[in-house]
């Protein structure tokens, strides 16, 4: 029994119509246009916050001092390429108000969908064997990745224990995969 020309229509638009969702779902999964699409970031290592003001006993209000110490650099590593070609350096930064702060300095790496900056406890591991280690144990996300190039800076929260982490990762949280990452060392 042959098809009629009537039956192929609605055959031949039901597969367009699973084909444009199929499309869709993967240009929104894959967002292939980031690869063309550089974001440059240039920050400056941040200042201390500056100490509020104090009363006195004679109740007027003056400034406490400012800190004097400078930022020091407590580790520091250079990336290395997973998924994406990735170079730069990543450098966990003491603030002289105590605070502190990772520090991607040239940074460059691909675009991609859902990319995030992780402090992880996974040791850095070349080629393939390392591209998904970086969520098999503790880690911290420091938020999104500002910008694919350039220099950037991620505040790490007063409650974590840098103690605990040993490594950075470029992670795309969308395929649970490192574009690129850096082991810590004490600088």
């Amino acid at each position: 029994m042959k098809l009629g020309r009537g039956r192929r229509g609605p055959l031949v638009a039901a597969v367009a119509v699973v084909v444009t969702a199929a499309l869709v779902v993967g240009l929104y999964l894959f967002q292939p246009w980031k690869l063309w699409q550089d974001e440059t970031v240039s920050e400056a290592l941040p200042a201390a916050s500056p100490t509020a003001p104090s009363g006195s006993p004679s109740g007027t209000v003056s400034a406490a001092p400012a800190p004097s110490a400078a930022p020091q650099t407590l580790t520091k590593g250079s990336f290395i390429s997973h998924e994406h070609d990735t170079k730069g350096i990543a450098k966990v930064v003491r603030l002289a108000d105590g605070s502190h702060v990772l520090r991607l300095e040239g940074l460059d790496t691909s675009n991609g969908p859902d990319l995030r900056v992780w402090l992880t406890d996974a040791p850095v591991k070349e080629g393939v064997a390392g591209w998904r280690v970086f969520d098999d144990g503790k880690y911290v996300s420091l938020g999104k990745l500002k910008g694919n190039k350039g220099d950037q800076n991620y505040e790490i929260p007063a409650d974590v224990n840098l103690a605990d982490y040993s490594s950075v990762a470029i992670w795309c949280d969308r395929f649970d995969v490192s574009f690129g990452a850096a082991e810590l060392a004490k600088a």
